[in-house]
C-alpha cells in the first residue's frame, strides 16, 4: 500500500468515480457496504509526470518523514519548484551531489536515468492517453529503478486509469484476505479472481481496500 508525502499542486479526482462506486456496490458485497464508509473521498492526482516518478524512487522503502525530508533535500539540490522539478535539471549534477541531498548511491543512479529518459525524449508521455496501461507499463520498467508496482501506482495516482489492480501490492492483498477471506493467506490467484467482479473499475475498488486498513487517504 502506497504512502509516500502529498505533492505541493493542487489536486483533481477523476471523473469516472461516481459511476464506479454504483457499479462496484452493485457487483460486491464487500465494496457496498465499505464505499459509504468514506464518504465524498476519491482518488486525487497531483504533479507531472517526471516529478510525481522521482518522488516514488525517492520514496522506495524508507518511510513517508523520511521520504519527505530527502525530497526537500533533494529539489533543494536541483533548485525550481518542488512539485516540479525539470529533467535537465536532474541530470546537471552528479552522483555525489545527489548523495549529499540524502540519497543512496542506488538512488542516484536511478533518479539520473530516470532524467535522461525523459531528456531525451525515451518515454512518450504526450501520447499516454491513446496508450493502453501494459504499453506504457513496459515503457517505465525499462527505466532503471522502476518495476511493475511502481509503474502500476502510476497508471492508478497519475494518469487515474480505472481497471489497474496491482497484484504485487501487499496491502491489497491484505485487504482482500481482510475483508473477502475472514484474514486466511489470499494467493494472487485468489486476489485476481476476486477482482473479477470489480473490473472495469479495479482502480477504484483497490483504493477502497486500501482504505479499509488505513482510514488515511492512500497518496502517492
Amino acid at each position: 500500500m502506497p504512502k509516500l508525502p502529498a505533492a505541493d499542486t493542487a489536486a483533481f479526482a477523476p471523473d469516472y468515480w461516481d459511476e464506479a462506486c454504483r457499479h462496484l456496490s452493485r457487483r460486491d458485497r464487500v465494496l457496498k457496504k465499505l464505499i459509504p464508509r468514506f464518504g465524498d473521498a476519491r482518488l486525487q492526482s497531483r504533479g507531472d509526470a517526471f516529478t510525481t516518478l522521482a518522488r516514488s524512487v525517492v520514496g522506495q522503502q524508507i518511510s513517508v518523514k523520511a521520504a519527505q525530508s530527502v525530497w526537500n533535500r533533494f529539489a533543494a539540490a536541483v533548485g525550481g519548484e518542488p512539485s516540479r522539478l525539470l529533467p535537465e535539471n536532474v541530470r546537471a549534477l552528479d552522483v555525489p551531489a545527489l548523495r549529499e541531498a540524502g540519497l543512496s548511491a542506488r538512488k542516484s543512479e536511478y533518479l539520473l536515468d530516470l532524467a535522461r529518459h525523459f531528456d531525451e525524449g525515451n518515454v512518450h508521455v504526450a501520447q499516454w492517453t491513446a496508450m493502453d496501461d501494459e504499453t506504457i507499463i513496459d515503457e517505465l520498467v525499462a527505466i532503471r529503478g522502476i518495476g511493475r508496482w511502481t509503474a502500476e501506482m502510476f497508471l492508478i495516482f497519475h494518469l487515474m486509469r480505472p481497471n489497474v489492480m496491482p497484484l504485487d501490492d501487499l496491502g491489497l492483498l491484505k485487504g482482500i484476505s481482510v475483508n473477502y477471506f475472514s484474514g486466511e493467506p489470499v494467493s494472487r490467484a485468489e486476489a485476481r479472481e476476486v477482482g473479477e467482479a470489480w473490473a472495469p473499475f479495479r482502480s477504484v475498488a483497490t483504493w477502497y481496500i486500501w482504505r479499509s486498513l488505513d482510514p488515511l487517504p492512500v497518496d502517492y
